[in-house]
């Protein structure tokens, strides 16, 4: 189990021993210039004054402060590694997902023990603290290249996953689009099959009829009457003069105006039928007079 909760007041209380040893070390230091002073004549020019024991002290004060800076710095970075180690050990087992680096395993054994040494309130010599603190900058390093090692192959099986779950749908969309399209197609055919025949298109035109000019069923009788002397509603019918479909169009083609399928689709023709019955006798009936008068319409 990864330590990565140790705490840097360890490291605090270990620098309280460095200072506690540099403090001793002073005052032996101290006494031994003391009684050096004491033990000389007093007419023994610089006597008094011993100079160079200042600059001594303030070069052991900063030493002593760079190898505690040095040791901090040096645990945090430790704990911050064995965090992402953790971090991304947890990472993969979520993802559950194969990785190219195959073994994920990441060994913080050595850095573990690096730290413990390190945060140690049982400090060895200060003279050995730096040492310390380069050990367990190097295992940092170690850990935390491993660390971007599976971290790195991690995000490539995460893309690559991602990759491939948006081919997938989009395979679904595509075959969904598909099978709609076939649906719809189907059902086209199926209307086609029904309006082609008279009584589809009869139940057709009475619709339109009504939704599209407010003929009632009383225009639709005359329009029913009309038709059935014209073409009996066979979307086929043709007469030798050219005259086509179930409103025989004359010639045929002025029905493309209603749609490309005109010759196949007796919906088109009754569209066209309508509207050529509306703009020039106004109602199914009047066009129905009309015929029944001259014979055509």
């Amino acid at each position: 189990m990864l330590r990565s909760d140790l705490k840097l007041n360890h490291v605090h209380r270990a620098r309280r021993t460095i200072v506690t040893a540099a403090t001793c070390a002073g005052v032996a230091l101290g006494l031994v210039a003391t009684t050096g002073v004491a033990a000389a004549p007093l007419s023994a020019p610089g006597a008094l004054a011993s100079p160079s024991s200042v600059p001594a002290v303030s070069m052991m004060n900063a030493t002593f402060d760079g190898v505690t800076a040095d040791a901090d710095a040096a645990l945090t970075r430790a704990q911050e590694t064995l965090a992402d180690a953790t971090t991304v050990r947890a990472d993969i087992e979520a993802a559950g997902l194969p990785l190219a680096v195959g073994d994920t395993s990441v060994d913080t054994a050595a850095l573990e023990a690096a730290t413990d040494r390190l945060s140690s309130t049982d400090l060895m010599p200060v003279l050995l603290v730096p040492a310390l603190s380069q050990n367990a900058a190097s295992e940092s390093e170690r850990v935390a290249e491993r660390v971007a090692v599976l971290r790195g192959s991690l995000d490539d099986a995460v893309a690559a996953k991602a990759a491939a779950d948006a081919a997938a749908e989009a395979q679904r969309q595509a075959e969904a689009a598909a099978a709609a399209e076939a649906q719809r197609q189907k059902e086209a055919a199926e209307a086609l099959a029904r309006v082609n025949t008279p009584a589809g298109a009869k139940e057709y035109a009475a619709t339109l009829a009504a939704e599209r000019y407010g003929w009632g069923a009383d225009q639709f009788s005359c329009l029913e009457s009309l038709w059935t002397k014209e073409s009996g509603w066979d979307y086929q019918a043709y007469n030798p003069s050219g005259a086509t479909g179930i409103p025989q169009s004359l010639p045929g083609s002025k029905m493309a105006t209603f749609g490309d399928d005109w010759q196949t689709n007796a919906a088109t023709q009754i569209a066209w039928g309508l509207d050529y019955i509306s703009r020039a006798y106004g109602a199914p009936c009047s066009a129905w007079g009309h015929s029944q008068a001259v014979n055509w319409y």
